[in-house]
Formats: structure tokens, C-alpha cells, sequence
């Protein structure tokens, strides 16, 4: 077989498909028409992100992957492969109890603030620093709660579930799923154990994360908005930390609905969110998670890029009080925002603008981007204008766009 990143789009779905799945049986598990698949291995037409979802869900792969950006099975780096062993290793050995050899374990505070760094090293886009921060608080973290009581328990309850929690966002990103479920199955046992509905509550949208990058859409909605039911917070006496749960449940609704094309759906859920960031007045940080004003407007514009909305996207993000937000947002979430702005401008005409924004990604966050489904859209989109720009972009991001 020819270099994966070689191939077109149609040529890795058909690969991926294989000879005991038909076209018709692929249109049946992925939920599209029958004629849509058989455009996608054609490569006629432009695949939305939705139906890349669905494609990549009904396949059991990562968009990613037929997107070119990762091969099957062999997509990672070194670095990333051994950064997700150790994480897995770590994962699955604290939670069956395998942590013999650790007799001194570091205290509640040691561990608080190792939880911390893996989730900053998460937000930075580093994977090996996020499995040495994460597998240290999850072994030795596992001994010390075993043998606690009190308060030093319920501390160590919820530092133990908010880093397996990381453990199953970084995975998720890398198309782990089994890995990312694995890790959330034991973050929801600890927080019910301390019984902390927050946390339990940011838990939930973290799979409500998990089904969408899986393609269960409906799912995905229902498990953020059971959530977000249940943590509902009174705008008039709600605590912060209920309010940053219930808004960030709102996004992963939101950003779900957007995902199926509910408008209606997509426009309430945010409108909640906004509602709830008004609330708060400014960006709160909890359990590795951020909410508040410029989270809510940020991700209003990923959802009307979904939703297709390009000029409100772009109306949105050039507004005054837009253009300074990146600099105080994560690396991940900033270029999160702004690969969404870059489709929105490829999708206007605005060619050029969008292809110095995918630029500006790919130069500020090389390693995450090799995993994102974005690129990929965007890049094939540019080449229809120029493939020799979409390559020499390919070139300075270190990533190829098109085949």
C-alpha cells in the first residue's frame, strides 16, 4: 500500500472499509445516504465534519486517520506512543491495586499539586508530562487513599478522580477510547465515594466528549444534559463551581447539537451557557477545567461553524472584545478557536487569511494538531484555490494537508 498520507481521502475510507463491509452497510452504521459514501470514496464533493464523525465512528477509527494525518495503528510518534503506555499502564495497574514497591508515597498537598501540572501540561498540549504528572498521583496516590480516612480521604478522592480524568481527556484526544472510558469508570467511582457533584458533573461531560469524538451524537446531548439537570444551579444563589459545571455541560450539549445540525437545540444549550458565564462575570478555573465569558464566546463561534453559520462565526470573532481573548486562553483551547475561525474564512472566500491562521496553529502547537480533524478540512478546501500554497503550509506546520 502507497504511503497513507499519499492517498486521497475516498482511497482511505475504501481502505478502511475493506472487503467485508459494503458501501450500503457502511451508509447503514455510519447513519448517511448510501450516495453520500459513495461520493466520499469517490472524492466528489466536501465531507462536513459531522460526517467525518460518523465515517470515522462506523469504521472504529479517528478522523484523523482518514484524514491521512495518522496512519492506522502506527498514526503516533515514539514520544506519544510511550507518553500513552506509561498512562495506560498507570491507569489500569492504580485502579486493580498493582502498586506494590511504593512505600512512601507523597502527601495530599504533593499529589494536589502534581494533579495540577498534569492538567497545565494537558492544556499545553504535552503528553509526556501529562502520563509522569498523572501516573504519579494515580500510584502512589491509590496507596495513600487506601489507607486514609476523614478528611485527607475525601481530599484524596478528589484529587485521584480529577487526575483519571485527565488520563481520559488526553487519551481521548489521541483516539483512545477504550483507554479514555477505562480512566472515567474509576473517576466516576471515586467521586461518588466523596460524594462531590461537581466534580461528578465535570466528569460527565468529559464522556458527553468522549461519544462525540465517537460519533454518538445523541448520546453525547443526553449525557451532558442529564448532567446539566442534575447540577442546575439557581442564577440568583448558585454557587461558582456549580455554575462553571453547569456551563461547561451546556457547551458540551451545545456543541453535540451543532454537530446533528440542531440549530434550535445548538442555540439554546449556548444561550444557557452564555447565561451562566454572565453569572460568574469572569473565567473560573476548576479541576483542570475553565469556564466563564471567554469560554462561552469562544465556543459560540466553533458552533455556528458547525452549524455552517459562516458569517455569524466571523461576525462573532471579529468583534473588539474577541481579539485579545487567545492570548489569555490555553494553547489548546486557543488553537482550538482558532482552527474553528480558519474554516469559517475558508469557507467565506477569505483564503489567504485562513490559510495564515492554520499557520498560526501549526507553529504554536505542532504536536496537537497532527491530531485534530480540522486541518485536514481546511487544507482540501485551500487546495481547490491553490495546492501549492496548501503544500508549502503543509511544510512549515510539518504535517501534510493534502495527498
Amino acid at each position: 500500500m502507497s504511503n497513507w498520507a499519499d492517498l486521497t481521502n475516498g482511497k482511505r475510507i475504501k481502505h478502511l472499509r475493506g472487503s467485508d463491509l459494503t458501501q450500503q452497510g457502511l451508509a447503514d452504521a455510519s447513519g448517511l445516504s448510501l450516495a453520500l459514501v459513495q461520493k466520499a470514496e469517490q472524492d466528489r464533493g466536501e465531507l462536513s465534519v459531522g460526517s467525518l464523525l460518523k465515517l470515522a465512528g462506523a469504521l472504529n477509527t479517528d478522523v484523523s486517520v482518514i484524514l491521512g494525518q495518522q496512519a492506522p495503528r502506527r498514526g503516533m510518534g515514539q514520544s506519544d506512543r510511550a507518553a500513552l503506555r506509561l498512562l495506560s499502564d498507570s491507569v489500569h495497574e492504580s485502579a486493580f491495586g498493582e502498586w506494590e514497591g511504593i512505600d512512601d508515597p507523597s502527601t495530599v498537598e504533593e499529589l494536589g499539586k502534581a494533579r495540577d501540572l498534569a492538567w497545565s501540561a494537558y492544556w499545553a498540549s504535552d503528553t509526556s508530562k501529562v502520563s509522569s504528572y498523572a501516573s504519579k498521583v494515580l500510584m502512589e496516590g491509590q496507596v495513600r487513599y487506601a489507607g486514609a480516612t476523614g478528611a485527607e480521604r475525601q481530599a484524596l478522592g478528589s484529587i485521584l478522580a480529577s487526575t483519571y480524568r485527565v488520563a481520559a481527556s488526553c487519551s481521548t484526544g489521541f483516539g483512545q477510547r477504550d483507554l479514555a472510558l477505562s480512566a472515567l469508570t474509576s473517576a466516576k467511582h471515586l467521586a461518588k465515594d466523596v460524594d462531590d457533584p461537581v466534580l461528578t458533573a465535570l466528569l460527565e461531560s468529559t464522556l458527553s466528549w468522549i461519544y462525540l469524538r465517537g460519533a454518538k451524537l445523541p448520546r453525547a446531548v443526553s449525557v451532558a444534559e442529564r448532567a446539566a439537570l442534575a447540577i442546575e444551579p439557581s442564577f440568583s444563589n448558585g454557587s461558582r463551581p456549580q455554575l462553571v459545571a453547569y456551563g461547561r455541560l451546556m457547551i458540551s450539549a451545545a456543541v453535540a447539537a451543532s454537530r446533528r445540525e440542531d440549530e434550535s437545540a445548538a442555540d439554546d444549550y449556548i444561550s444557557q451557557a452564555h447565561a451562566a458565564a454572565a453569572r460568574l462575570g469572569r473565567d473560573e478555573k476548576l479541576y483542570g477545567t475553565t469556564f466563564g465569558p471567554t469560554a462561552a464566546k469562544t465556543e459560540a463561534v466553533g458552533i455556528h461553524v458547525a452549524l455552517k453559520n459562516y458569517g455569524r462565526a466571523l461576525k462573532l470573532a471579529n468583534q473588539d472584545d474577541m481579539q485579545t481573548l487567545p492570548k489569555h486562553m490555553t494553547k489548546v483551547a486557543r488553537n482550538r478557536y482558532r482552527l474553528d475561525v480558519a474554516l469559517a474564512q475558508c469557507a467565506t472566500g477569505l483564503h489567504d487569511k485562513a490559510g495564515d491562521t492554520l499557520i498560526e496553529v501549526g507553529l504554536d502547537a505542532p504536536e496537537w494538531v497532527r491530531h485534530q480533524a480540522l486541518p485536514g478540512v481546511i487544507g482540501k478546501r485551500l487546495a481547490k484555490v491553490s495546492t501549492a500554497r496548501v503544500r508549502r503550509i503543509g511544510e512549515v506546520i510539518g504535517m501534510p494537508l493534502i495527498a
